[in-house]
């Protein structure tokens, strides 16, 4: 009798759901195989402001869509990078991104992850010659362009400027220089110093400015290469008396920066919207997790392949629009920004 019954059961289940399979599907919100999926993200450090929203945003993003995200720091050593690379390879991840230490030396072991099958996304700054599936990032000659157009506008043709960037191997320095250098060319703008500091230490411009003082101390500004590079700058200049008196740039909208921005001792910094950028990043990863096409994009040569490009815009921020652009975007808040306003 037993029997009989686990019998009839087992018929009433293969009916039900038979039945079910007539139903309306449920509305998907992210990709079939984002289910499962696993994005590798490598950061070159944190020691820059912004890249911990990147994270987070990217992060979020990710997992909304139903992925995972093994997060990586490399605290600013390619050797470490190149580890953490392989290390995704080998656990089999399906996607990775790569915000990179140093844009010729992680060309192999990318091209090695994309012979494994694993598509790759330079996440903002480009690694040369890896054949990446993808290239997002900000206009970076843009980046430059309003920076120098800022000192060009309040110091008139002629003037007499500092650089002090990033490392060399980082190929956005090569592209905001390129900017940087096109408008100061065009108003004549004498280069006085250059100075790369390394793995973006902030301290390192600290040092510089001190350093250098005495030619420093003639110049009508310092294009600085981030804001942290320029919150060192002006840190340096102030215990002389200087802050306010020489312009400075930076980029990033970080929040002391837009401090500075009101109390006059830093002249402009560039904002990129990154939770843009790292929304974006994280829906390419996925849909490249997935097999998927990310559709018409611009193309970017990276020495010796066209690679997908997706390319933001900036905007450069001075006191005069800071609350129209970083405040009422959400951005930073208000009570942050003029916490230090008399």
């Amino acid at each position: 009798m037993m029997r009989k019954v686990i019998a009839l059961l087992m018929v009433l289940s293969v009916l039900f759901c038979a039945g079910c399979r007539t139903a309306e599907p449920k509305e998907i919100t992210h990709t079939t195989k984002s289910e499962t999926c696993t994005i590798g993200l490598s950061f070159d450090s944190f020691v820059i402001e912004r890249w911990t929203r990147d994270r987070d945003v990217f992060v979020s993003t990710a997992n909304e869509l139903g992925a995972e995200v093994n997060v990586q720091s490399a605290g600013g050593d390619v050797t470490t990078q190149i580890a953490q690379i392989k290390r995704f390879i080998e656990i089999g991840v399906d996607a990775i991104v790569i915000i990179t230490a140093d844009a010729v030396a992680l060309s192999d072991v990318l091209k090695e992850a994309k012979g494994k099958g694993i598509p790759v996304i330079c996440y903002d700054r480009l690694v040369m010659n890896a054949d990446a599936d993808l290239y997002i990032s900000f206009d970076n000659e843009a980046v430059g362009k309003q920076m120098a157009q800022a000192i060009c506008d309040n110091v008139g043709d002629g003037g007499r400027i500092v650089e002090i960037m990033g490392p060399e191997t980082d190929y956005n320095v090569a592209q905001v220089m390129n900017g940087f250098d096109s408008v100061c060319k065009e108003h004549a703008m004498n280069i006085t110093l250059k100075y790369n500091c390394d793995n973006w230490k902030p301290e390192l411009a600290y040092d510089f400015v001190n350093e250098h003082f005495d030619e420093i101390s003639s110049a009508d500004a310092i294009m600085c290469g981030n804001d942290a590079l320029a919150g060192e700058a002006i840190h340096a200049l102030a215990e002389r008396g200087y802050a306010g008196r020489i312009f400075v740039t930076g980029q990033d909208g970080d929040l002391e920066a837009c401090q500075r921005l009101v109390e006059g001792t830093q002249l402009v910094t560039v904002y990129k919207p990154v939770e843009k950028l790292a929304r974006l990043a994280a829906e390419c990863a996925v849909k490249l997790a997935a097999g998927e096409s990310l559709g018409e994009t611009e193309q970017f040569f990276d020495g010796t392949n066209e690679i997908a490009y997706i390319a933001i815009e900036p905007s450069a921020v001075t006191k005069e629009n800071l609350d129209s652009v970083i405040i009422d975007s959400g951005f930073h808040l208000r009570e942050e920004i003029y916490i230090n306003a008399g």
